[in-house]
């Protein structure tokens, strides 16, 4: 079962469409979280690394998880929120963020607006592919990772994020 889901999460990233482009307005969302309902604008003024996973409990998606995870307080202290968003429903989402002490918030997008949205569908529909969103604190999107280092996505993150506020400066 394990290699059947490593299987899938592998496919859905190759099998993802167009993503929102950099540079783009972050298509807006109201969905249902870990902790309730979250909304796009929640978010205002603040950095926001949104990042799409094909399934909790895999392996390359719970490594994904767990980097961002260790690197949370470097990500905060950098001025950015982060928010995880799968299909998986918000049961599941609660007992993976709970396993993993997972300290962000994980959106159960079980009627796939936010994956739609976002245009990171993959699989034929059935998992989000593996996609980060840098959004800025205007909302627009910043940064595009469409190729994720499971364990080392936390570096990736950081440096980008850097990168672009000193170029605000």
């Amino acid at each position: 079962m394990k290699r059947t889901m490593a299987i899938i999460a592998a496919l859905a990233s190759l099998a993802a469409g167009a993503a929102v482009k950099q540079g783009e307005a972050a298509p807006d969302f109201t969905a249902q979280s870990t902790k309730g309902e979250v909304k796009l604008a929640d978010y205002k003024g603040k950095w926001l690394v949104l990042y799409f996973y094909p399934k909790s409990f895999t392996p390359g998606c719970t490594k994904e998880a767990c980097s961002l995870r260790d690197g949370y307080a470097d990500i905060q202290k950098a001025g950015a929120q982060i928010l995880g968003v799968s299909l998986d429903d918000v049961e599941k989402q609660k007992e993976f963020r709970e396993k993993y002490k997972l300290p962000f918030d994980l959106i159960a997008d079980t009627d796939k607006k936010v994956t739609r949205a976002y245009d990171v569908l993959g699989l034929g529909g059935l998992v989000a592919s593996r996609y980060t969103f840098l959004i800025n604190p205007e909302g627009r999107i910043a940064c595009v990772f469409d190729k994720v280092d499971c364990p080392g996505h936390k570096d990736q993150v950081l440096e980008e994020l850097k990168k672009l506020q000193t170029e605000r400066k």
